[in-house]
């Protein structure tokens, strides 16, 4: 996968943004930089949403809360961003533009004139493109109702067993019905008095009978307004897909809360049937490593003003690190790179460590996987090496000069070491391949002499990827040519231009 392309026409500070990253560069790394307020994690941040999130059902509430900062005003269309993705030697075009729910309407009502329609068979005077969220209510509603209905039928199948034959030894039973009964009937005074009386069971039995009666109708309105509903939509998804559209989600704005709004891609250059299969595939490919401190913008307002706020370590759902590190467990893509995690550093010599027995076991050698990567690491570290208990529970760091005895534990290690070697497993231990890779502030903690470095450090670490980077340093920028590096205005001030 390779970012070849993004325009940004207005969003937040972002205007008339056009960049190309170019396809035969190499290396396949580009700085992004400008002064502070330029836009750069904003444009990062809406690279990643839009590609790794707007595929992904599950991701969709991340993209929501991008979109909030996403006005129409009263546009009847408006592009949001265009990428251009080369895939396989192919240059894939993705247009992302928001629009109301009149928009898609006035376009199938076009539609169905050109194609000379029957005025009774006018789709556009029909259908509401706002119907695409509504149909997932829907189906929610008729499969909890489904629940419901069988609950009761065993209810009711329940009470006449009891009414039938009614003793000692089916009170158990009965108090286990009369408590089912709870959600659905006003029964709570008898099944508190244990009463077991014939009139009883056959007053519970005729409440619950005519409970069901009531929730088999609900049942059959709402069914039938998803049959309804789904031919309609069947027929809208049939012309978006004639247009190569992707309906993404329906969302609000600030400025509009009455989710009417939808976000949709036009697709470039892919059959119809490439699509989905393209789309998924990118999504997967996308990821974004920023530090944890960073305001992420498809994070919830809510959860970003907590930023600013005194930190209650003992709150759990009032801690911005804890909401995040939340987060990142419904966004695979998204990597906060300020601290190391030891688990994964131990499990990766666990899985070095049994791939060389495998090799041994097949080939009768044992392989060099544990040490090179071992050295890998060692060779991240200033002046230490790094130690591992016998049993491969502990992690500990030995420096190479002064007393060798003296042992340093992860949190001695200086902030630059750290974001070298989780960024350094962060590409390894999650196969970062082939994929598009946005980098945030990425110079921060680092020497001068590893801001240089950190280029190379990625050629070697994951060389089939492509890297942006949104920076401050200069040093970051001379490892590569002037070509490599992209600018947002306000351009970044040259060292000669630094106040003094």
């Amino acid at each position: 996968m390779h970012l070849q392309r993004i325009q940004v026409p207005d969003f937040r500070v972002l205007k008339d943004v056009d960049i190309v990253f170019e396809k035969n560069f190499s290396p396949r790394i580009f700085p992004l930089g400008s002064q502070n307020g330029g836009g750069k994690s904003t444009l990062l941040q809406l690279i990643f949403v839009l590609l790794h999130c707007a595929f992904a059902p599950d991701r969709l509430a991340a993209l929501k809360n991008i979109l909030k900062y996403f006005h129409l005003k009263g546009s009847s269309s408006k592009s949001l961003a265009i990428i251009n993705i080369l895939h396989e030697g192919r240059e894939i075009e993705l247009e992302f533009f928001g629009c109301p729910d009149s928009y898609i309407e006035q376009l199938i009502i076009e539609e169905s004139v050109s194609k000379e329609h029957d005025s009774n068979d006018n789709i556009g005077s029909k259908l509401k493109f706002s119907m695409i969220p509504e149909l997932e209510n829907i189906r929610k509603n008729v499969s909890g109702l489904a629940k419901d209905r069988i609950e009761l039928e065993n209810i009711i199948s329940g009470l006449e067993d009891i009414k039938n034959f009614v003793t000692p030894e089916n009170r158990s039973r009965f108090t286990e019905l009369s408590h089912r009964l709870e959600q659905f009937t006003k029964f709570n005074k008898y099944r508190e008095t244990g009463k077991t009386d014939m009139t009883l069971i056959l007053t519970m039995q005729a409440q619950a009978t005519k409970q069901l009666n009531k929730l088999k109708e609900t049942y059959d309105r709402i069914n039938s307004e998803l049959v309804t509903l789904s031919f309609s939509i069947n027929r809208i998804t049939s012309f978006l897909n004639s247009k190569n559209l992707i309906y993404i989600c329906n969302y609000s704005s600030d400025s509009d809360s009455s989710d009417n709004q939808a976000l949709v891609c036009q697709v470039s250059n892919l059959g119809p049937k490439e699509i989905s299969p393209f789309l998924e595939s990118l999504s997967n490919k996308v990821f974004l490593a920023a530090p944890s401190t960073q305001v992420f913008l498809f994070l919830s307002r809510e959860t970003n003003k907590l930023l600013f706020k005194k930190q209650d370590s003992y709150a759990f759902s009032n801690n911005y690190y804890s909401l995040l590190k939340e987060a990142r467990s419904g966004i695979p893509g998204l990597f906060t790179y300020d601290f190391l995690e030891v688990d994964i550093l131990i499990d990766a010599f666990k899985a070095a460590r049994d791939k060389d027995f495998k090799e041994a076991i097949e080939t009768g050698e044992y392989g060099n996987a544990y040490k090179a990567l071992l050295n890998d690491l060692n060779s991240l570290l200033a002046n230490k090496q790094i130690n591992l208990s016998p049993n491969l529970s502990e992690i500990t760091f030995k420096p190479l000069i002064n007393d060798g005895n003296v042992e340093f534990y992860p949190e001695d290690l200086s902030h630059g070491e750290l974001k070298r070697l989780s960024i350094y497993m962060w590409l390894k231990y999650r196969n970062v391949e082939d994929a598009i890779v946005l980098m945030d502030e990425i110079e921060i903690a680092l020497h001068p002499d590893w801001q240089y470095r950190i280029v190379l450090d990625l050629l070697q670490w994951a060389p089939t990827n492509q890297y942006i980077l949104a920076t401050h340093s200069y040093e970051l920028c001379q490892a590569l040519t002037p070509a490599h590096v992209k600018e947002l205005e306000p351009k970044l001030l040259k060292q000669s231009e630094q106040p003094v």
